[in-house]
């Protein structure tokens, strides 16, 4: 297994991971009252968010085109 493939792979679960806390964080009486008032989520909540999205894309982008980037 390269080290690409790896890098990938922790990027992938650790982008799963932080979704699944965003969502845990969503759920909590204070995120839906905060969410009910202004709209928004917290501000920790969009940051698990954003930065679960971006690592888990990175993860699979790195999956599907580091393999054939490498090779050339």
């Amino acid at each position: 297994m390269t080290s690409s493939r790896i890098l990938a792979l922790v990027l992938l679960v650790v982008g799963l991971i932080l979704l699944f806390f965003a969502y845990q964080s969503s759920q909590s009486v204070g995120d839906q009252l905060t969410e009910a008032v202004t709209g928004r989520f917290t501000d920790s909540t969009t940051w698990f968010l954003i930065l679960g999205a971006a690592s888990t894309v990175a993860g699979v982008g790195l999956l599907l085109f580091g393999r054939s980037a490498s090779h050339n």
